[in-house]
């Protein structure tokens, strides 16, 4: 079914094919459709975190960027959801088009810029919701923001988010909000990570609650750049490291006629990156800090690989676009075959 679906929607552009699948799927929740087309995945329990998930197969940001939408996606069997990136201020984002479908490698292009409604748009939605699973919420900064004041947005969102989260996500990776990327390395990375462990201490004392951080990386890291995050997040008691987000690489579309627009692609190119982030950071992080795995995984098969390199959680966005809602029950399966045969 989800396949004829998809053609329709492949019809229309992307962004309006994102709008109306979200109605459709809101719809469908609330006349109960959703529950009877779409079984829940059987359970998978696993505590990361500190926290108790259901299964272990999460819906990545960016899909419900303003946290519009949990009901119609809290009943796809997704073991948690995270939404977002929200900044403090609504922001339009980068002018359209800005998202480009690459089928052939089951992949797309984005160069959205964190479009938002902002932070009291998201609060006022996640305050009245009737999902009530695990949910993390993904904060970034503002576009007009400067790098060197760049940790002001990020504790005021953790603070707006702090009493509605289950864990909040720190967004330093995405490649279309200029120079948001070089967050992530150096004394620029040391300090962020330094000021928003502060505020989370800071929120934590005021509210008696504890709630996890995660840093969410970049693909495209070398080696010695992979062990540098890994011993910052150590040293600055991050709670969990989200592994990756999109890539500025093209080389695995060489030749395609969306090659060489601007921006992150998601999909089957960013699988092998991403397991190589994920492995670099299991091998320096020995199991102090959990990985949520994200990038490429379009079956079971890519989503165990992202457990067995040593993530604890996966999350999946462009791969649910391409099959659907059977892409969650698919990689809790097959995350239960792995974990039975270890």
């Amino acid at each position: 079914m989800y396949t004829l679906l998809r053609r329709i929607l492949f019809t229309l552009p992307p962004e309006m094919a994102h709008r109306v699948a979200l109605t459709g799927l809101d719809v469908a929740a609330g006349s109960g459709l959703l529950k009877a087309l779409v079984p829940p995945p059987a359970n998978l329990p696993v505590r990361v975190m500190g926290l108790d998930f259901p299964n272990p197969v999460g819906l990545a940001a960016g899909l419900d960027k303003n946290a519009d939408h949990l009901q119609g996606l809290g009943a796809l069997g997704f073991g948690f959801i995270e939404v977002g990136t929200v900044t403090p201020q609504p922001q339009p984002g980068n002018p359209a088009p800005r998202m480009f479908r690459l089928p052939e490698h089951n992949a797309i292009i984005n160069r959205m810029g964190f479009n938002n409604e902002g932070l009291d748009h998201l609060v006022a939605q996640v305050a009245k919701r009737r999902y009530s699973g695990v949910l993390g919420i993904n904060v970034g900064k503002n576009k007009v923001t400067p790098a060197e004041e760049a940790e002001q947005d990020y504790r005021k969102g953790i603070a707006a988010v702090y009493d509605y989260a289950d864990y909040i996500t720190v967004n330093v990776s995405s490649p279309n909000t200029p120079g948001l990327r070089d967050l992530q390395f150096g004394d620029s990375l040391k300090q962020l990570l330094e000021a928003i462990k502060k505020e989370q201490q800071a929120q934590q004392q005021a509210t008696g609650r504890y709630v996890p951080l995660a840093v969410k990386i970049a693909p495209d890291m070398d080696d010695d750049e992979i062990r540098f995050v890994a011993s910052a997040l150590r040293e600055a008691g991050i709670d969990g490291v989200v592994a990756t987000n999109t890539t500025v690489s093209r080389e695995a579309v060489k030749g395609h006629r969306h090659e060489a627009e601007p921006g992150g692609l998601s999909g089957d190119p960013v699988r092998e990156p991403s397991l190589r982030v994920i492995r670099g950071l299991s091998d320096a992080l020995g199991g102090e800090v959990p990985i949520i795995g994200v990038g490429g995984i379009r079956d079971g098969v890519s989503a165990a690989e992202k457990i067995r390199a040593g993530a604890s959680l996966v999350q999946v966005y462009t791969g649910f676009i391409y099959r659907g809602p059977a892409l969650v029950k698919e990689s809790v399966e097959a995350i239960r075959a792995l974990k039975a045969g270890q």
